[in-house]
């Protein structure tokens, strides 16, 4: 029914974020681990609140993170789906009230928003300065566009170029933490990259993307944009973080001075950052989330305390 009604939504994708959620986000031993990192304790003896939640559509059950955050608090949660996606948070509503019914209490699936006390609402950047209007005056975490970099070195290999792969390509490259922007030295070789990036060709037979991939190959023939292209994704120089799918953007950097600078400059817009070095993701672990990976960096739990 959600690949029916949405068909970037595949089986495989619904079922990779389903993964994803059983043993990220609701592994008893990384539950412990989370609520750990809180003091609970100043608001057992307050009233619940109720907490709007406006959730996006652009990759499967992608506002799970704020229902559970909201529940663990002991706040109940009032959710406004997007038309995207609003076929699997009910029925995991169901599957929660199987296991047991008092979930009710705390999880209310409405067509709009009201008589609620604090909102947490993602969208695009036209839709945040909607948010922002409609809910300014609620305590309230609005969450606009952001994408995900990767920073290359030249001295990657064969395998670390295909995990790469998975975060560029898994959900079509649509979410947040898909690495939608290449940091690349002076005089990188993109034949090595686009030739590993090619076992990812598959992704070009689903009917949306290879629309998406054949009109901005389009475009950049028409308007003569520079551009390289294997048969998953098309190449070209950009400074924005976030591309259109099957688009994927590069930057050159001289040096570590510049490079950082760069991903300084950008921050707001950068959601994570894969690469070798010690403080990036590992390559492959951009849709990878842990229960602290917080959204634009905000601490949700906090914030709901």
């Amino acid at each position: 029914m959600a690949y029916s009604n949405n068909p970037w939504f595949t089986v495989e994708n619904t079922e990779n974020m389903l993964q994803a959620i059983a043993e990220n986000y609701l592994s008893e031993k990384k539950l412990q681990q989370w609520i750990k990192l809180y003091d609970f304790s100043k608001v057992e003896n307050l009233p619940s609140k109720t907490v709007g939640l406006v959730m996006a559509g652009n990759i499967p059950l992608v506002g799970f993170h704020d229902f559970l955050s909201v529940f663990i608090c002991g706040h109940k949660a009032q959710i406004k789906l997007s038309e995207k996606d609003d076929k699997l948070m009910p029925y995991i509503y169901q599957l929660m009230r199987q296991i047991d019914k008092r979930i009710e209490g705390y999880l209310q699936i409405v067509p709009r928003l009201k008589d609620f006390d604090a909102v947490i609402a993602t969208g695009s950047d036209n839709s945040a300065r909607y948010f922002h209007y409609y809910f300014g005056k609620y305590p309230n975490i609005i969450r606009k566009n952001r994408g995900s970099v990767a920073v290359l070195t030249g001295q990657e290999s064969e395998l670390d170029i295909q995990a790469l792969g998975r975060d560029i390509f898994q959900y079509f490259g649509l979410g947040c933490r898909s690495v939608s922007k290449l940091m690349v030295p002076k005089d990188y070789d993109f034949n090595f990259l686009l030739k590993n990036l090619d076992t990812y060709k598959e992704v070009s037979t689903h009917s949306k993307y290879r629309n998406n991939y054949d009109y901005h190959l389009a475009i950049y023939l028409l308007d003569k944009v520079k551009h390289l292209v294997n048969d998953a994704v098309i190449l070209t120089e950009g400074t924005s973080i976030s591309s259109p799918a099957a688009v994927l953007y590069y930057e050159q950097y001289e040096d570590d001075t510049t490079l950082k600078q760069s991903l300084k400059k950008q921050a707001e817009n950068i959601q994570c950052i894969v690469g070798l070095a010690e403080e990036y993701l590992p390559f492959g672990q951009a849709q990878k989330p842990e229960l602290w990976d917080y959204a634009d960096k905000v601490d949700t739990i906090a914030f709901l305390l």
